[in-house]
């Protein structure tokens, strides 16, 4: 019995050592904070660590744990806990056009994206995330939603066109407000 529980939380360990960096990064493209994607990334390993078993004996365990964590990100929202993705207003600053190579800009688009994708509505950002950021196909986004393929379809669409059709973000995630 203590074999057993030994081997199947070295199975455990090994799983998260070798998926963290992965989770942590969609948690907080889902998320938009640190703090808030480490905690989903947690609460989503504790309840895989109890259902361990089923995990560790499903087709995918990814994909179970993904959708663990996509029901753990909905029923917090349900719960209308906030999430902030950018720091308070800062228009008033002037900002300096960087040069194409520089990491800092690169930063600065990416925060960004950060903020564009934190105004799209849950299920879209859902949607976006994982069918674009993750790379995974619309069956596996469907079934990591928990939805049908056309509805992972029609809320991805509905982000990119909301995404597409804010001002200046496609020249200022292309460089082509640069010099």
């Amino acid at each position: 019995m203590r074999d057993r529980k030994e081997a199947r939380d070295a199975e455990f360990q090994s799983f998260v050592v070798g998926r963290w960096p992965r989770l942590l990064r969609t948690a907080f493209l889902l998320t938009g904070e640190q703090h808030a994607a480490e905690d989903l990334v947690q609460s989503t390993l504790e309840r895989a660590y109890v259902a361990w078993r089923r995990v560790g004996a499903a087709d995918d365990p990814d994909a179970y744990v993904r959708r663990v964590m996509i029901n753990v990100h909905a029923r917090r929202h349900r719960r209308r806990l906030k999430e902030f993705l950018a720091p308070k207003d800062d228009s008033g600053l002037t900002r300096e056009l960087p040069d194409a190579d520089d990491l800092i800009a690169r930063a600065d688009d990416r925060g960004a994206l950060l903020t564009v994708l934190a105004a799209l509505p849950v299920r879209q950002r859902e949607a976006v995330v994982l069918r674009y950021w993750e790379d995974l196909s619309e069956a596996q986004t469907a079934e990591a939603m928990g939805c049908s393929v056309g509805a992972v379809k029609s809320n991805a669409a509905r982000g990119i066109a909301k995404l597409r059709a804010l001002p200046g973000l496609v020249e200022a995630l292309t460089n082509g407000g640069r010099k």
